[in-house]
């Protein structure tokens, strides 16, 4: 318990000057607040919404398969209060409705799903964060439910439709947290305490008695602008079996990002490794290990991105349908270790606007390649898809109302900013959303 008791003194101390510093500006401006705009405003409120389709051959079952989808309905609005003093972020996301079955991703898992990813619960994020200094530090205090100061962004704020297998690799989203996160020049420093239990459904919500068995903490350098280097570490409690009687988890995260102000440019390198971990024992049992690679850039009219990837993934036992395991697991052990190559490419049209409504057609394409990692695996790619080679095809239209997330997934005074990416949005030189 010591990590968590030294995260919640972190918390505590980052959250004092905040509430300090905000009850201080509202003395001074209490008399005014009534006629002062800027004391509540909302800052941003967004909409979007991708119909898709996607073929992938071959998919579960050794077969290929087909499926036409509504994939990342979501709003998500942000307000400021106390002129930046306190912000809050929320998120609906309606997966839950439009894609209950998950979305046909080969080599995705997670939750339960395999070969489709997840839908997400229908409160994805709603965080309140407080702002304050002390001397040269700038400080901040979030709490709520939302993501843990670890890994990357949410691959929902990146330029690619389709979520890369690392994705339960490099981040951990969906928790109730609190964070505390610390500024200084180009030093960012976060720490949180957080439940480690993932959600079952898409209405799942946190287990409250499993609040601060896990935490995370991460930071990132700012060398030079546009550019940021991060290093992350995490220990989580039993993320797949709600009890908390499952494998625990300990993560690492290192990555750099760099992009133009515009959001014209953006390339991102990752490496992720999460080792599960017997807590009777305190020993590790398995790890898995992803490196990746992605990129995107205005070419002329169209938004192209292009991702690498090398992720591994675990082989469980399949339900009667075959894009399901079951949760939790009925035992400690796996059927082997799936290694997995994929190359895809993502080629935006320019956007069709109609007043405030945006939309950018898509496509694209992926290779995939899989094979075991461990010649004793029980479960190869060969017996469960007849090859080691495969295609996935996608066609669909990001609609959105509302200027794009240019971040998602960092509070306070780690919220580093930016621009929507290429391809995300009706023009490159719109401003930051948050």
């Amino acid at each position: 318990m010591r990590p968590i008791r030294a995260l919640g003194y972190l918390v505590v101390a980052t959250a004092l000057p905040c509430a300090r510093a905000a009850a201080q500006h509202a003395g001074h401006d209490m008399s005014a607040m009534g006629a002062d705009s800027g004391a509540h405003a909302v800052t941003h409120v967004m909409v979007q919404a991708i119909p898709l389709a996607t073929r992938a051959a071959p998919s579960a079952g050794g077969t290929a398969r087909e499926q036409v989808v509504v994939t990342q309905l979501l709003l998500m609005g942000h307000a400021s209060f106390l002129r930046g003093r306190v912000t809050a972020a929320l998120a609906l996301d309606g997966e839950g409705l439009t894609m209950p079955n998950g979305e046909l991703n080969t080599g995705a898992y997670g939750e339960g799903f395999v070969d489709r990813r997840h839908p997400h619960t229908y409160l994805h994020e709603i965080m309140v964060t407080g702002r304050g200094s002390a001397g040269p530090v700038a400080l901040s205090a979030t709490a709520g439910r939302g993501f843990a100061p670890f890994g990357t962004d949410d691959p929902m704020v990146r330029p690619l439709v389709k979520f890369p297998i690392d994705h339960h690799l490099a981040q951990i989203l969906e928790r109730a947290a609190v964070i505390g996160a610390a500024r200084a020049g180009m030093i960012i420093v976060e720490a949180g305490a957080f439940g480690g239990d993932e959600p079952a459904h898409p209405s799942s919500l946190p287990t409250l008695d499993r609040f601060g068995d896990s935490w995370a903490m991460r930071a990132t350098v700012l060398p030079i602008p546009s550019v940021e280097l991060q290093g992350s570490y995490a220990r989580v409690a039993s993320p797949e079996d709600p009890s908390g009687a499952g494998l625990g988890q300990r993560k690492q995260s290192v990555s750099a990002r760099a992009g133009s102000a515009d959001g014209a440019r953006y390339l991102l390198a990752e490496w992720a490794r999460t080792a599960a971990n017997d807590p009777a024992r305190d020993a590790g049992v398995f790890a898995y290990e992803a490196v990746l690679f992605e990129g995107a850039w205005r070419a002329g009219p169209l938004g192209i991105a292009v991702r690498l990837e090398q992720s591994e993934r675990p082989e469980e036992d399949r339900l009667q349908e075959p894009f399901r395991t079951p949760r939790p697991s009925v035992d400690l052990s796996i059927n082997g270790i799936t290694r997995w190559r994929v190359a895809t490419l993502h080629a935006a049209a320019p956007a069709v606007t109609r007043g405030a409504f945006t939309g950018v057609p898509f496509v694209e394409v992926a290779r995939l390649s899989a094979m075991p990692r461990d010649a004793r695996s029980l479960i190869t790619p060969e017996r469960l898809y007849g090859t080691s080679r495969f295609w996935m095809v996608t066609a669909g239209l990001r609609l959105g109302l509302g200027t794009p997330l240019a971040r998602m997934g960092r509070y306070g005074v780690a919220d580093i900013g930016g621009a929507p990416l290429a391809g995300m949005a009706s023009t490159l030189n719109t401003p930051h959303a948050h």
